[in-house]
């Protein structure tokens, strides 16, 4: 196709034209509110860490940050939704470790249909949240070992989760196949429910985070029996790790980050992920972070990118080997 001169000078003039607005665009972002999605309900862990995280950004980005709740189907209507904004860095998503397990657990519907890989640009990697295993004094389980052999026994335990498809699901089950047992998985609707039959000795152990049940450990309501991570915790040093009580297979811990819709420009990335980087050094955010057993970890996209690829791959296969659907 050939151009008159004419055209080809208009031609090049929008494409000057749009480059500069561009330019100008991301230059003088942020002027005008972001929305920061959760796709889970406000009260949680990670509506907490996005609250503490919207509040410092704001104040560094001179404009509101605001906390949009979209819960729904483990969260993937939220994402999905953060999935389809504009890529100009007014809709961003704080997402926990779900993110990348979820849409292998249930069938997606085209409102909630997204690729967590593809779909997304990763911008700061913000904490490492380790798994624990706990359980009730009452149940008479003292530690792992007295679990896994009054299980193989036949003693018919169970095992709390926040879900099916959570993480804690999933490293369960690989607890299981790893000892041989047949622990039965309750699922609840989160954390805190799991807590309170775990307190209750409804279920032999609850899979939860440590900031659920800190309280609850320290008034030895709650025993600690192990952790999932490949290395102990600094939040709880104690608490040792299932690899070094030989279930080498079982290492998984949660997270949580922040992303963006595909697409979202290379500078307004730097931009948030620089302000995160520094927001994840302050006293009081490190303390806060703390007291929910967060551990901070920035870095650039790419941690998270690399994590999220990896998860998403890791998590696929696992869930088709245990047969782990949506309950």
């Amino acid at each position: 196709m050939k151009f008159t001169r004419r055209q080809a000078l208009a031609l090049a003039v929008c494409t000057v034209a749009a480059l500069a607005a561009g330019t100008a665009s991301a230059q003088g972002y942020p002027n005008k509110p972001i929305t920061l999605v959760v796709s889970y309900p406000a009260g949680g862990d990670t509506d907490a860490v996005a609250r503490l995280y919207a509040e410092k950004l704001a104040a560094r980005l001179g404009q509101q940050v605001l906390v949009d709740n979209r819960p729904g189907a483990s969260g993937t209507l939220g994402n999905a939704s953060v999935a389809k904004a504009a890529p100009d860095g007014y809709t961003l998503l704080f997402t926990p470790s779900t993110f990348p397990i979820a849409q292998h657990v249930l069938k997606l519907g085209a409102s909630a249909a997204h690729d967590v890989v593809k779909d997304f640009t990763p911008i700061i990697k913000a904490g490492n949240i380790p798994l624990l295993i706990v359980a009730s004094p009452s149940v008479g389980v003292k530690d792992i070992k007295s679990l896994i052999a009054e299980a193989k026994a036949g003693k018919a335990f169970t095992y709390g989760s926040p879900g099916s498809g959570s993480p804690m699901h999933i490293a369960a089950e690989m607890l299981n196949k790893a000892a041989g047992t047949k622990i039965t998985h309750v699922p609840y609707r989160g954390v805190a429910p799991v807590v309170n039959d775990a307190l209750g000795g409804h279920v032999t152990v609850g899979w939860v985070t440590p900031g659920a049940v800190g309280q609850h450990v320290s008034a030895g309501k709650l025993l600690p029996l192990a952790v999932a991570e490949r290395q102990r915790t600094k939040l709880m040093p104690e608490v040792p790790t299932l690899i070094e009580l030989g279930y080498k297979e079982v290492d998984v811990s949660a997270w949580m980050g922040l992303l963006g819709p595909k697409g979202l420009p290379a500078d307004l990335v730097r931009t948030l992920n620089t302000h995160m980087n520094e927001i994840l050094k302050m006293p009081d955010v490190v303390a806060k972070m703390a007291a929910l057993c967060i551990e901070p970890v920035g870095g650039d996209g790419s941690v998270l990118a690399n994590q999220v690829a990896a998860d998403n791959d890791r998590f696929g296969k696992l869930v088709k080997e245990f047969g782990i659907t949506a309950e």
